[in-house]
């Protein structure tokens, strides 16, 4: 059973220091048995404030840490001076303890507790909107993208503001054992298994004109058309748009481009299809919508670094039971 400590440090925020228990703690096999043994502790196995007005008891230490192989930092209430405010002692050794195969998740603003650590230097690494522009500014060395709602950068992850923590363990749910048990733990959690778009769709911004065209049943249509060819033309035809009020309608309902978010949906289906079927790689290509195996394996190689093959072999044992039952 994969071991996850959550590390709680005063002044925490009580939504984000439940979302790895909520998420990791509902993941389950087949047989029903937990996938996930969640721990929670602190830096000396005490009681810490929360960033509303009650504490957490917490009944064990850093020493959790020691067999941990993920440890999730989730983000606290802290008024920094300088880079290191971030990393007092007493934290800099709880991460000291972690072993060096373990992953390290921060949860948004927990972020700067990783850079401070040396954990993100040469690394991609995201925080909230709000926040990561200052993150750039202290710490240089941590290439910060703010349009994301998370980055998995191996053994390293950081996530946006707040919601974005339970997309970040959702994903480690399905990297770890495949989408089926990420989609039913998001089922029992009543949210969506993944969201569209990034943290562009929530940074402020000015209003959108007012008007009643969405582009919400495009999107729906769109999915429903994957496994043929379709134009930025083809989608503003059907939304009854000219191509650019299209696109930046798009852009501001979504937060990215309808190019990037049909790839992303293409992706996805044929991520499915290799979990859930048994279907020739250049079956697959086509009913996604890539037309040709070579690129199937391409865009699964640049985004999640992996050929279809191996992506089946990871995961397609796991849904062969599951389609067995």
């Amino acid at each position: 059973m994969h071991r996850v400590v959550v590390l709680a440090l005063d002044g925490v925020y009580p939504f984000e220091l439940s979302i790895p228990v909520r998420i990791f703690g509902t993941a389950a096999g087949d047989d029903g048995e937990p996938l996930y043994e969640v721990v929670t502790c602190t830096v000396d196995g005490g009681p810490v404030a929360t960033s509303a007005d009650f504490a957490v008891a917490v009944q064990q230490g850093p020493e959790a840490i020691d067999a941990a192989e993920t440890l999730v930092l989730p983000p606290f209430v802290c008024e920094p001076t300088g880079d290191q405010d971030w990393l007092p002692e007493p934290v800099a050794a709880a991460l000291r303890r972690l072993r060096p195969s373990a992953r390290i998740v921060s949860i948004c603003t927990a972020s700067y507790v990783l850079a401070a650590a040396g954990l993100l230097d040469g690394r991609t690494a995201t925080t909230h909107w709000n926040n990561a522009e200052h993150l750039q500014r202290t710490f240089p060395n941590v290439k910060v993208d703010a349009d994301v709602l998370f980055v998995d950068d191996g053994q390293v992850l950081t996530a946006a503001g707040v919601a974005s923590g339970i997309d970040l363990c959702l994903h480690l749910v399905r990297r770890d054992h495949g989408s089926a048990v990420a989609n039913r733990v998001a089922r029992l959690c009543v949210v969506p298994p993944w969201r569209e778009g990034g943290q562009a769709q929530f940074i402020d911004r000015p209003v959108p004109e007012s008007t009643t065209a969405t582009t919400s049943d495009t999107r729906q249509w769109a999915l429903g058309q994957l496994h043929r060819p379709i134009s930025l033309a083809d989608l503003a035809r059907h939304a009854r748009m000219s191509v650019r009020s299209f696109s930046r309608r798009f852009r501001a309902e979504v937060g990215i481009t309808p190019g990037q978010w049909l790839t992303r949906q293409r992706i996805e289906h044929a991520r499915r299809l290799l979990e859930t079927t048994d279907l020739p790689i250049d079956r697959v290509a086509a009913e996604a919508g890539f037309g040709t195996a070579t690129s199937l394996r391409q865009h699964l190689s640049d985004t999640i670094g992996v050929s279809p093959t191996a992506y089946r072999q990871t995961f397609r044992p796991t849904m062969s039971t599951t389609h067995a039952s």
